[in-house]
């Protein structure tokens, strides 16, 4: 009895021996293989045979892996406090390196971008994190990826997420913004004033060469007012018109004397 119970658990242990030799690995997977503790190769995608007890393998995925970098508290350049986050793409181009030269490169990863973010966005100013982000997140990438270039891994994008502020800067912002909208419609009306004037001036100088043109001008002007019959008007004669009338009559009068 006691040898067939032996030949039984042989039998089982040769079972599960086999079983445990063949590994399979998806498209997108590769395995790390140890031969007593020293590398020895990559193998996969598909089916392998691990040498169990001699091999030892590790699985690594090479898709693209999306990091949630948490919220960073930072004082940018020109001294106001935010609380900055962003995610990091990024994926593994050479397994044995991300297995050997890294003990945890999803962690290594995730701490680094964090103190990168830190460090880079608190050279900038405030204005510069709202308003150009996209460089920021080339110069993030770019950093990264030096840093990362060590453990077989390529950064493929970062991006800003959230740039949270406090609530006293959200109304010094309102009051910079509208004051600037002010200043804009000063120097906007300034210099609707100044061609105008320019302008003015122009039609004054034509006026003043050809003087029918301002008499034309005022009855144009009288015709003008005249359509609105609500109101009673009252406008000046202008003396040069009584000048000329004057002028006229005293003309036409020495010209009778003599036939008298």
């Amino acid at each position: 009895m006691i040898p067939q119970y032996t030949a039984l658990t042989v039998l089982i242990l040769l079972v599960a021996l086999l079983v445990t030799m063949f590994r399979i690995l998806r498209e997108y997977e590769r395995a790390v293989v140890f031969f007593l503790g020293r590398f020895q190769t990559v193998k996969g995608p598909g089916l392998i045979i691990i040498i169990p007890i001699v091999q030892q393998m590790v699985r690594v995925d090479l898709r693209t892996i999306v990091l949630d970098v948490p919220t960073q508290d930072l004082i940018t350049r020109d001294n106001v406090s935010v609380r900055v986050n962003a995610v990091v793409y990024f994926r593994v181009l050479d397994p044995e390196m991300a297995i050997n030269n890294v003990e945890n490169y999803l962690e290594a990863t995730s701490q680094l971008a964090q103190t990168t973010l830190r460090s880079v966005l608190g050279q900038h100013e405030l204005d510069e994190l709202l308003a150009d982000r996209e460089t920021l997140n080339q110069d993030l990438q770019g950093i990264l990826d030096q840093h990362t270039d060590n453990w077989g891994i390529k950064i493929a994008n970062v991006e800003i997420k959230h740039v949270d502020i406090s609530e006293s800067m959200v109304r010094a912002m309102a009051r910079q913004a509208e004051a600037e909208r002010m200043r804009r419609a000063k120097v906007i009306h300034a210099t609707g004033e100044m061609e105008a004037s320019k302008k003015l001036s122009e039609a004054a100088a034509v006026l003043a060469d050809q003087p029918n043109s301002l008499q034309l001008r005022y009855l144009q002007t009288l015709t003008e007012v005249a359509t609105d019959r609500t109101n009673t008007l009252i406008f000046p004669v202008p003396m040069d018109l009584i000048d000329r009338f004057r002028a006229a009559t005293e003309q036409t009068g020495e010209s009778k004397e003599p036939d008298q």
